[in-house]
This record gives structure tokens, C-alpha cells and sequence, in this order.
């Protein structure tokens, strides 16, 4: 459905569910819904995924800190859904990944009580890990590992993903079902029985029987337009992330400790070093947000604590999580996700983790009275027919793996319009392998807009030629004031 026939469905249709925020939990709850068998709209205020679900650490895990936390039942439910994402769901977008914890004679834990932590979480992950290994294990699984002073190391695995290319899954999910997705479509009324959305100059009055706010740091901003007197109800952390060269011949990750709850990460991704992230609370609007020296010179100390020889820092993204109102300092706060109706009936969904999406969709569903829901993984588009993939033409290796890991079973139409346009095999961006065929079918097919949009948050191109523009590498801003968990 092109964009003005989904402009015009907008307005005629009578909806069952409009969900307001086009990340991850919002794409989710339409997935969910549409799943079974409810009329959906969404709508997000700038592109999908455009906010936080494009700017976190890239990790589908289960939390280890968490067990450090108490928090057990969060652990054992992230584990699940880990292994329904890598298994069901979406098999080629998230994969394994092992990581290495390092322990110093300075370290904030004693090594047993790590390595004894390694072997609850690996057993609630179901997996058959060894809890320590050797120094010289560790080196090869990362090259750049510190040493001085390292105790040992332990090992456990996890997986990691492309956040943004699984929030367009979730909505080309619902749209195959016939749902109304649009970005760039603002909600400017929230009404008893639906909303008023501006979109490309024009308001559109949505009717629909129920409504859930998923806008991650926007959310009181929604609530407000409900109800005017409506109290803060979240607080707001601030996690800043840098890219910097490195990360060749590394085939595991590194979870660095910092105190007793805090913990940062080194990623090979991409063929650069992910590192990060930050957990500072964050006051004032979602849109004034932006990383800052202090930002990017903790980032690189805490790293350096587990990896020397840093390369040069190529970019920092930054985005906001959303926590549950309350004191205390917000590395120490509960990861949980809380459900709020406002006075017209409005569900507020606040909270949660990337892994869990799924989870939070359906608990979402069920606080509006949905009943008999089915909670077996269904797959994403993309995520079935992975072993034999009917290439339209020859491609090398390392194409043929990215397109896989994008796109699954997808693959075969992305390239399809280059057998008549040879063209569209040429890269979109010198020294990355996406091609200019994807950034025609993320227009055609993947509803973006903007260029950003295409390089951003559907390919991977905007990593070529990174870091060249500042002090601290390019900078991509989450929450611009024109845009839209």
C-alpha cells in the first residue's frame, strides 16, 4: 500500500488497536495484533525505529548484571525470548555471539563469585558454556585483550542484532496483514474514541476502539494530550555508544565491570569496534539529548579498562531509556516494563528491553482485554527459508552474507528489479557492502523518506567514511525535534 492510499485508509477505516510509536515496542504490539486478527493502525511521529530502537548497544542477552540485581525472573524470560528470536523469529537478524568477562586483581567482584554467576546464567540460558577459561583462550578470542593484572576470564554467550532492521520487520509484519502503517505522522489529539494525527500537511481524524502510547521518552508527552494534568510518570538515562577502528580478528565480545552493578562492552560489529554504553540521568525534553566530551572520554577510559590499543573513534549515537519513575541512581533501576491507562482508556507502555519486545507486546495486549492470546513465536518476513536462497544472480561471498543477515529469504526481492538495471548491483557508498538495489527497495518497500532513513536505519551505509566531519566522529542524534523505545 503506497503512502497516500495508507493516508486515505487512515482516515475511512474504524480500527480496532492504534498504536501510537513506531519503535520496537510499538512495531511489536502491531505485529501482535494484527497476528490475531485485530484492525491496526500505527503511526510515528518520524521514522520508524528512529529514536532509541536504532541506538542501543545491539544486544539480544539476557542481562548478567541483572542476576547481580536479584532479579532472576527477568534473566530467565530475556533467555527465552533470546532463544525464540535466534531459533524462530528472526533467525538471520539475530545471531551468537560469545563474550569474555575479564577479572582483575582490582576488579569490582571476586573471581568466583563472577565465574559462579557465569554458570547460573549460561544454565538459565540453556547453554553448555565453561564458565572460566585460559588467558591464552581469551587472546585468541580477543586479540586486543588487556592483560596486566587480569586474574582470569569467564565465558558466556549472548547474541547481537540490527536494531533498527528488526523494528522494520515487526512492521512489515503487521503491514502484510493488511495493518495501516505510516511515519512521519504526528498525533497531535488523543480522543475517547481515537486520534487526530497530522500527516504531510493534514490532519486526519483516526477513529479506533482502543489505544496504546509506545513513544519511549515521549510518553508523558502523549499522556498529556489525554489528559493535560497527567503527573510525570518515567525518568529518563541517557546511553551514549562510540565506534572506533578495531575489532579485526575478534570472535567474541568483552563485558567490562566497572562497580558491582555497572557493566560496558567492547563489539566487534560491522568491522568496527562498538563500545559503550553510558547510563547518566537525563533532564528536560527527549530532544535535547547529544553526547558530550565527558560522555565520550568515559566511554574510552571505561574500554580501555579490558582493551588496549583503541582505534580512533569514527562516530557516537546516543539514545534515552525509559525507567520507571522513582530515586536512586539509574544504573541501579529496575528494568521492568509498567502499564498505565489514562482517564479515556489509553494503555501506556513504559519500559522494558529490546530482547523482550516480543513478551511486552503480548502482556500489552492482554492489559486491553485481549484474550486467548497465542504466545508461540511466529516468523518475522525473512526469517524462514534461510538454507537454500534462490540468488537472482552470481554474488560475492561477503554481499551474499550481508544481504542474508539483512534480509533473510528477503534477499531474492531486494535484487530483483537489477536484472533489468545492472546498476543496482553498484555499492549505494564507497567501502560498504550495501547496495544501490536497497536503497530502492527501502523506499519502494520499507517506507523511508529520507535519505537518512535509507542509510541509517536500513542499511549500513551511513558507517562508510565515518569521522570525518569532528572532534569526536559524526554524531547521530536520536531524538531530533522533527522526529518522532
Amino acid at each position: 500500500m503506497d503512502r497516500v492510499a495508507s493516508i486515505e485508509q487512515l482516515a475511512a477505516r474504524q480500527f480496532d488497536l492504534l498504536v501510537i510509536g513506531g519503535g520496537i515496542i510499538g512495531a511489536g504490539i502491531a505485529e501482535a495484533a494484527s497476528a490475531h486478527g485485530l484492525d491496526v493502525a500505527l503511526v510515528e511521529r518520524s521514522d520508524f525505529a528512529g529514536a532509541t530502537s536504532s541506538a542501543s548497544t545491539k544486544l539480544v542477552h539476557g542481562g548478567l548484571r541483572y542476576l547481580q540485581m536479584g532479579d532472576v525472573r527477568l534473566v530467565r524470560e530475556a533467555h527465552q525470548e533470546r532463544r525464540y528470536l535466534m531459533s524462530v523469529v528472526a533467525p538471520h537478524l539475530v545471531q551468537r555471539l560469545p563474550f569474555v568477562f575479564p577479572l582483575y586483581r582490582n576488579g569490582p567482584h571476586r573471581p568466583w563469585v563472577v565465574r559462579t554467576g557465569v554458570l547460573l546464567y549460561s544454565a538459565l540460558a540453556r547453554a553448555r558454556l565453561n564458565g572460566r577459561v585460559s588467558t591464552k583462550r581469551a587472546l585468541r578470542l580477543v586479540p586486543q585483550l588487556r592483560t596486566e593484572g587480569l586474574h582470569s576470564s569467564a565465558l558466556y554467550a549472548d547474541a547481537w542484532t540490527n536494531d533498527g532492521r528488526l523494528t522494520i520487520a515487526n512492521v512489515r509484519a503487521a503491514a502484510d496483514r493488511n495493518a495501516v502503517v505510516l511515519n512521519y505522522a504526528e498525533v497531535t489529539a488523543v480522543r475517547e474514541d481515537g486520534a487526530d494525527v497530522l500527516v504531510d500537511g493534514r490532519t486526519v481524524r483516526v477513529a479506533a476502539r482502543l489505544i496504546v502510547n509506545a513513544t519511549g521518552p515521549w510518553l508523558d508527552r502523549i499522556r498529556r494530550l489525554e489528559d493535560p494534568d497527567a503527573a510525570p510518570s518515567v525518568r529518563l538515562s541517557k546511553g551514549v555508544h562510540l565506534i572506533v577502528d578495531g575489532g579485526e580478528g575478534w570472535s567474541a565480545a568483552v563485558t567490562i565491570p566497572h562497580d558491582k552493578v555497572r557493566v560496558s562492552f567492547a563489539i566487534p560489529w560491522e568491522g568496527k569496534l562498538l563500545l559503550g554504553t553510558t547510563d547518566t540521568l537525563h533532564e528536560g525534553e527527549p530532544e535535547d539529548g547529544r553526547v558530550t566530551d565527558e560522555d565520550v572520554q568515559t566511554i574510552l577510559d571505561e574500554a580501555s579498562v579490558a582493551v588496549h590499543d583503541l582505534g580512533a573513534v569514527r562516530a557516537s549515537f546516543w539514545g534515552l531509556r525509559v525507567l520507571p519513575g522513582g530515586p536512586g541512581a539509574t544504573a541501579n533501576a529496575r528494568r521492568e516494563t509498567v502499564y498505565t491507562r489514562g482517564p479515556s482508556g489509553m494503555l501506556s507502555v513504559a519500559g522494558g528491553k529490546l530482547t523482550t519486545y516480543r513478551r511486552i507486546a503480548l502482556d500489552a495486549l492482554e492489559q486491553l482485554g485481549i484474550r486467548n492470546l497465542d504466545r508461540q513465536p511466529r516468523p518475522l518476513p525473512g526469517a524462514t527459508g534461510l538454507a537454500r536462497i534462490p540468488w537472482p544472480m552470481e554474488l560475492d561471498a561477503a554481499t551474499r552474507t550481508h544481504l542474508l543477515h539483512l534480509y533473510g529469504s528477503l534477499g531474492p526481492e531486494v535484487l530483483a528489479p537489477a536484472l533489468d538495471d545492472p546498476s543496482l548491483l553498484e555499492p549505494l557508498v564507497p567501502g560498504r557492502p550495501d547496495l544501490r538495489a536497497q536503497a530502492l527497495y527501502a523506499r519502494e518497500h520499507e517506507w523511508a523518506r529520507t535519505d537518512e532513513d535509507v542509510l541509517r536505519r536500513r542499511t549500513t551505509a551511513w558507517l562508510s567514511g565515518l569521522g570525518l566531519d569532528s572532534e569526536h566522529g559524526s554524531e547521530v542524534s536520536t531524538a531530533d525535534p522533527a522526529a518522532r523505545s
